[in-house]
This record gives structure tokens, sequence and C-alpha cells, in this order.
């Protein structure tokens, strides 16, 4: 962490952390919010996968959720990134992915981390360009849902980004 994230704590989230990780989502302007119950859900099943960073009260001020692949038990998932806006700018949310997938690959064989960006989410795109470079890995991209695939209105593609082979 940077010195500006001295002050902050990275690890695993709670059930307790549910609400925080709804609102940080929703107050992101990018992420597809999802209700409050699947952020309750999430903090309790895949804890594991996921990291919450929190200010020195404990509160969550950034987020990344993840899952591992049932059919590929070697890949992240990495669902949503989120950080607070007073917090954004600092290199928080490439601290979170990486101390996630440090922790992960501390417990199992982790060779690939997988996302999906829609086109024009430049914040994004750079954080996992970023993360790629870092770990001396490659980024291949392919439409993974197409628009027409969302049945509830207009919504851009989702764009898998697939960065492998990690080595840890």
């Amino acid at each position: 962490m940077t010195a500006a994230q001295a002050d902050l704590r990275i690890d695993r989230p709670s059930v307790a952390d549910g609400a925080a990780l709804w609102r940080l989502a929703k107050e992101s302007g990018t992420l597809d919010l999802n209700s409050s119950y699947s952020y309750l859900l999430w903090c309790r099943d895949f804890a594991g996968t996921s990291a919450v960073a929190r200010a020195e009260d404990g509160a969550p001020v950034g987020f990344v959720t993840g899952y591992v692949r049932p059919e590929d038990p070697r890949t992240l998932l990495v669902w949503q990134v989120a950080v607070d806006a007073a917090h954004r700018g600092r290199g928080l949310a490439a601290a979170l992915l990486d101390g996630l997938t440090a922790r992960l690959a501390a417990q199992r064989p982790l060779t690939t981390v997988e996302t999906t960006i829609t086109p024009g989410n430049t914040a994004s795109e750079r954080l996992f360009a970023s993360y790629a470079e870092r770990h001396g890995a490659t980024v291949t991209r392919e439409v993974l849902f197409g628009a027409g695939l969302f049945p509830d209105g207009p919504h851009d593609p989702e764009v898998l980004y697939r960065i492998g082979p990690l080595s840890f």
C-alpha cells in the first residue's frame, strides 16, 4: 500500500458489510447495481474470494467481489470493484486487487483473472491493464455478453478481459 493508503486495512468482508458495499456500488455511478440482498449473500458466501478496504473506524471504503469459476478453479472472476469517491486516485483499487489475488494464490493455484468491462469504462480498463502489467501477464478481450442478451432494456455489451498466465 502507498503512504496515502496507510490508514486503511484490507481484509475479508463480513455480512455486516453488505449494506456498505451496496452503497459503494450505488454511488460508483458505473456499476450495475444488484439488490441489497445480493450484497449480503455475497459477503456471506463469497467472502473468501472478495476483499474490503476499511477506514480507521472499520467502515468499508472500497471492495472487490469475485469468485473462483467452478469449471475453471484456477480462474478468479472479478465481479465488481468500487472505491468511495473520497478515496479514489490513490491506487486503492489496485491494492485491493493485488491483495485479493495474492491471498487466493497462497491458498490455491491461481493462473488467470477474468472480469467484464463495458466499453468506455476507462477506469476499469486501466485498472486491469495495469494489473496485467504488474504481474507480467497478457490481456485478451472478447465480447462475453452482447447487448441483445440483456432483457431489461438497453445495456452495453460486457467485454471479457482474461489476464494470464499469472505466476505468484
